[in-house]
């Protein structure tokens, strides 16, 4: 049997593959002469010194500044996935409905926050939690709600793609078997949803947590906001803004690499081999004791094994 493989482009030529090598190469001595040139204007100007660095270092800094900014920072980006998580299942799932009416109304609400941005309704929930004193910290609260809203809007656009991506046999397989539309979309459609777009959806989370630093101008007080009052104390801004980018790269790329574990592991569990047994493609052991020709024809699914 043969098979058919599409690909964007030809592979490259031996002459191709010397031309991007010396491409990556000159790319690299650039980037390099230019930290190289910004690290030496810093030092002329004396942002390398000790005087400057050395505040960020110290036990006082961390204990006041950073490390309640960056548990304020995970205690925001942590409610606002879960939230947008809910968020985009309850409305991707209502943009398929079958119910004409589920799907328009979840459409309209899905479409409109994911039109304003998210800085805009953060100070507007900031302005109305505030004037009307519903809760003690409304900074937070218009910081999560706000993230709830745009990203879970976002996830639910996923979860529509996602489920639309699914070939057709999915879900004629539900209705085959007695299943609703509602039941074959929850437990056949999503969770093989879910895993395909487990890529996307986790790109969307690194935004969540990166789009908690704008809780910084309604005075929310995450770590970016923390490094800010820290560097105006002491004079150093582009050195505690430094540590903040630092902090927020290192769980970005934490948050990534669980991914990508989570990724092949699940992908592991349903696309691995499965083990010999009685089933569709697995031929039934009719004759013979352990080790013998059965089993062997069961074992590999090749009759050349006996």
């Amino acid at each position: 049997m043969s098979s058919q493989h599409s690909v964007l482009f030809d592979a490259p030529g031996p002459r191709a593959r010397r031309r991007i090598a010396l491409g990556n190469v000159v790319g690299a001595l650039v980037v390099l002469g230019i930290a190289a040139l910004v690290v030496a204007e810093l030092a002329r100007k004396g942002q390398l010194s000790w005087d400057l660095w050395g505040p960020v270092f110290t036990a006082s800094a961390w204990q006041d500044y950073f490390i309640p900014g960056l548990q304020n920072t995970l205690r925001a980006a942590g409610f606002a996935i879960v939230g947008a998580v809910v968020f985009g299942l309850v409305f991707g799932a209502g943009r398929l409905a079958r119910s004409r009416t589920v799907r328009w109304a979840s459409g309209v609400v899905v479409e409109f926050f994911r039109a304003v941005p998210v800085l805009l309704m953060m100070i507007f929930f900031w302005l109305l939690l505030g004037f009307n004193r519903i809760g003690t910290e409304p900074a937070f609260l218009a910081v999560v709600i706000a993230l709830i809203l745009y990203n879970g809007s976002v996830i639910a656009e996923l979860v529509r793609s996602g489920v639309g991506n699914l070939p057709k046999g999915q879900s004629e397989a539900g209705l085959a078997v007695g299943l609703t539309g509602g039941q074959t979309l929850r437990s056949i459609q999503l969770p093989q949803a879910l895993i395909a777009m487990l890529p996307a959806l986790v790109s969307q989370l690194v935004v969540v947590l990166k789009d908690t630093a704008l809780g910084q101008i309604i005075t929310y007080d995450e770590l970016l906001r923390a490094a800010q009052i820290f560097g105006n104390g002491n004079g150093n801004n582009l050195q505690t803004l430094t540590i903040a980018a630092l902090v927020f790269i290192v769980i970005n790329w934490a948050l990534t690499s669980v991914a990508r574990w989570l990724s092949r592991y699940l992908s592991g569990r349903t696309s691995g081999a499965t083990a010999a047994g009685p089933g569709i493609g697995n031929p039934t052991v009719v004759a013979g004791k352990p080790g013998g020709p059965g089993n062997a024809i069961a074992a590999t699914g090749d009759p050349s094994a006996m």
